[in-house]
């Protein structure tokens, strides 16, 4: 038979329009304003915190709408932005230090929906609120560190190979070796060429000494400031992830600005603490030549510090430092293959590789640690008011001995689980900023102007779609309402395609779904035209629908081909708003050639099609 599908094709639409439905249905429930409650490192979420979350809101008489002790998490929703305020100042005089409180907005879904993984689709920035913060990076800063290091790598490379030189001093313009022999300047030239390339070397003489003079050269620096850009995101990304905020927005802006878009977030304040706070991590040796008792009781010998790991329990470390986290190109958790105990397994650049294969070396069986150190601002209620205080952070978080050399990879053991070995892996990786940054603006967007956002774009769609629906009823008349049933199928598909892919919508992305609204027509149009054509020639209604359909896929597909390229291309190139455009775009060609192709000739089929004597078509 000419226009009908087989059974299997039909029960596939069907399947794939009910998928669809239950996945954008997440989409019209209600949010409620929330705060997750997550402990660091060294804290656990139990029970018996939850019991006291539960009765200190209780006694002070905060109103929720629900609490849940969930893995990792406590999670209190509100019904109103004011009484999650209420709430969170609540909960900071019972929540001691290491306590983490997230404000967010979160789906109020009923169980069975959480069960199927469906969940709504993220708002932006422009649609939900929340908070866009610009920061500099002090690329100035950056080069100096790496000075800092290369002046460190000098003074080492001409001790080991018994260069004697006067001093080894850093200046404004980089690195300055005084000798007082011209041979002996002129061999540490070569030398100091041989060993650090990527270093430019000059010699100049004076009065009383001959002078090699090394500085970073023009790719150094600008490998070093895109290392510190890079890693700087990286680090905002893993620390913007503890607030629980969905779909950040974390990217670069020119040679050393960083945008970050928190949609959701509600507390300003804590997002630049957590933004601003600076940290760092170095490998040292242990000292295991005196006494950690007489260092704890003040008696602390020259060239070593004293330290604590993370249970308190008194360290002795050389005042020396092997490498830092900003030397840490890669990390990552496992476990030990000749004890099976969990491991962090830990990648260093050239430089790193090389300082941490010369001390090990000359150190084997003796203890390294891993300091994590940082600059952060802690909120405490003193007498019924928040006060804010800068602490800084020095501990051990992991001493293990040094088994064999080793250089570029290596491995850290002695930790409690596997766990501890994942969460030190992310720290290593992105626990430094590998330079100082400054937040130079920041914005609060209120979450009145996103739902205006949302109702203004809702508003367009519907009067869009309503419009084209009248139109094609009106023009087309039966196969006009086919064509307006494939396309309130088809928005629906959209969206439920955004959820499923946890996209973000913007309110360029309600752009897209509005041309995509006026797009997805141009088939059917194209369809229908062709059939009234057939029609004319004096075709039967059952051919012309055949031909219709057959005549048109390929002018069809490509006309949507060539738009979705241009999406693709706007993906590749664009930034920001630019992507939420074409993501929503692209999907919207791809379900709108299903609906009005596939979906649309169901229908029909099913009107005309199959053994039905049809004289004349209503088109």
């Amino acid at each position: 038979m000419m226009n009908q599908y087989p059974l299997w094709k039909n029960i596939a639409i069907v399947v794939i329009i009910l998928i669809g439905a239950l996945y954008a249905l997440p989409n019209i429930y209600d949010q409620d304003p929330s705060i997750e409650i997550s402990a660091g490192r060294d804290r656990t979420v139990d029970q018996a915190l939850f019991d006291q979350v539960k009765t200190h809101l209780d006694s002070n008489k905060v109103e929720y709408k629900k609490i849940q002790l969930l893995e990792k998490k406590i999670r209190i929703r509100f019904v109103t932005p004011d009484l999650q305020l209420k709430g969170q100042e609540a909960l900071l005089s019972v929540l001691t230090e290491g306590y983490t409180q997230a404000l967010t907005l979160l789906p109020d879904l009923p169980g069975w929906l959480l069960d199927l993984g469906a969940e709504p689709m993220y708002l932006g920035l422009d649609l939900r609120g929340g908070i866009h913060v610009l920061i500099d990076v002090d690329m100035d800063a950056a080069v100096k560190q790496a000075m800092e290091r290369y002046t460190g790598d000098v003074r080492s490379f001409l001790r080991r190979e018994k260069l004697r030189y006067v001093t080894v001093k850093q200046t404004a313009g980089g690195i300055e070796v005084k000798f007082k022999d011209e041979a002996l300047r002129d061999k540490a030239e070569d030398e100091l060429g041989n060993q650090f390339r990527d270093l430019t070397i000059l010699t100049t003489d004076t009065a009383d000494a001959f002078m090699v003079k090394l500085s970073l050269s023009e790719d150094e620096q600008r490998g070093v400031k895109k290392f510190a850009l890079d890693q700087n995101i990286t680090t905002l990304r893993n620390r913007v992830n503890a607030l629980g905020v969905a779909e950040p927005i974390i990217q670069q802006q020119g040679d050393r600005r960083i945008v970050v878009q928190l949609p959701g977030a509600q507390d300003p304040g804590r997002i630049k603490d957590l933004l601003g706070a600076t940290a760092t991590l170095e490998y040292r040796l242990a000292d295991t030549e005196h006494s950690v008792q007489d260092a704890v009781e003040g008696r602390v010998p020259a060239g070593s510090k004293l330290y604590r790991e993370r249970d308190g329990t008194p360290v002795l470390l050389k005042k020396r430092v092997i490498v830092t986290g900003n030397q840490i190109t890669d990390a990552s958790s496992g476990l030990d293959q000749r004890s099976g105990s969990p491991a962090v397994f830990v990648n260093l650049d050239g430089q790193g590789a090389r300082r941490m294969r010369n001390m090990t070396t000359e150190n084997v069986g003796k203890p390294m640690a891993v300091v994590y150190i940082e600059n952060k601002v802690l909120t405490k209620i003193v007498n019924g008011e928040p006060v804010k205080t800068k602490v800084n952070i020095e501990e051990v978080i992991s001493i293990a001995n040094i088994l064999e050399p080793f250089g570029r990879r290596f491995q850290t053991t002695g930790l409690d689980s596997t766990e501890e070995a994942h969460d030190l892996a992310l720290l290593l990786r992105s626990g430094a900023l590998a330079a100082p940054i400054e937040i130079i603006e920041e914005r609060t967007i209120g979450p009145s102007l996103g739902q205006d956002n949302i109702d203004q774009g809702f508003r367009s769609v519907v009067i869009g779609l309503v419009l084209v629906l009248i139109f094609m009823a009106f023009y087309y008349r039966v196969f006009g309402l086919v064509a307006n049933v494939a396309l309130v199928l088809n928005l629906v598909l959209i969206v439920a395609v955004l959820s499923i892919l946890q996209a973000t919508l913007t309110l360029p992305g309600i752009a897209g779904i509005v041309l995509t609204v006026g797009m997805a027509v141009d088939a059917n149009v194209l369809i229908f035209e062709r059939i009234r054509e057939e029609l004319r020639v004096g075709s039967t209604p059952q051919a012309s629908i055949f031909a219709g359909y057959d005549k048109a896929m390929m002018t069809i597909i490509d006309a949507n081909v060539t738009t979705l390229i241009a999406a693709v291309v706007l993906y590749a190139f664009g930034t920001g708003p630019i992507k939420g455009f074409a993501v929503t775009l692209a999907i919207g060609i791809v379900t709108s050639m299903f609906t009005a192709i596939i979906g649309s000739r169901a229908l029909i089929n099913l009107i005309y099609g199959g053994r039905k004597r049809v004289t004349s078509l209503a088109i």
